[in-house]
């Protein structure tokens, strides 16, 4: 075989190497297509729970789109949405929306997925009864507080918060074993920590009706 010969042998080798490959980039992309076709089609029609959480939002709000001057009813107690502090630590955010009844009753309304939905309805402690965080256990109120997280992370304060509209906080959190938790936050506009009680709600315990 002289080097022509050769040369033809190999170039027909290299054109067939590539209208397999180019044959099976088509097979691979045609069973992705299909693969991502039925994905699709399942997610269309695949039975649903009536009580998913995605139901909830539409009937109830989307606790995860508070915002200053929505109003909420929580277990059948009007609030208004005076402000909200969105947090954001690392790539993890929440939100804490601050709820007055008009009459002088305030709570805040802590809302964050870790991963599911958690809402807790805060109360301050006037005065922290001398609490302070840093012990692996707290005793308060006829109950052991069990040190959880505690950490510092960033805020944007949307309406009216009592706060600079960003800023830096700090935080301690604990959890009793009926949990029931115990918050410790700096916000360092004067160095000291604030206490407040949080008790965990239901979705279903909330009615958000949006400005």
């Amino acid at each position: 075989m002289d080097s022509v010969d050769a040369l033809l042998v190999i170039l027909i080798a290299l054109v067939a190497v590539v209208a397999i490959a180019g044959l099976v980039v088509v097979l691979l992309a045609r069973n992705a297509a299909k693969k991502q076709a039925a994905k699709l089609h399942y997610e269309a029609n695949r039975p649903r729970d009536p009580l998913a959480e995605a139901d909830a939002d539409a009937l109830r709000g989307d606790p995860r789109k508070i915002k200053a001057g929505d109003m909420i009813d929580v277990k059948g107690e009007g609030y208004a949405v005076r402000g909200t502090l969105r947090l954001t630590e690392g790539s993890y955010t929440w939100t804490e929306n601050l709820l007055d009844t008009g009459t002088g009753k305030r709570r805040w309304l802590s809302v964050e997925e870790d991963p599911a939905l958690e809402l807790v309805l805060w109360a301050e402690l006037d005065g922290g009864h001398g609490l302070q965080p840093g012990a692996r256990e707290i005793h308060f109120d006829g109950r052991v507080f069990r040190s959880k997280e505690h950490g510092r992370a960033s805020f944007a304060g949307e309406g009216t918060t009592g706060l600079h509209p960003t800023g830096w906080m700090r935080y301690h959190d604990y959890t009793a074993p009926d949990g029931v938790r115990l918050s410790f936050e700096d916000f360092g506009e004067s160095g000291k920590w604030e206490a407040a009680l949080g008790q965990v709600i239901g979705r279903y315990d909330v009615n958000i009706f949006a400005a």
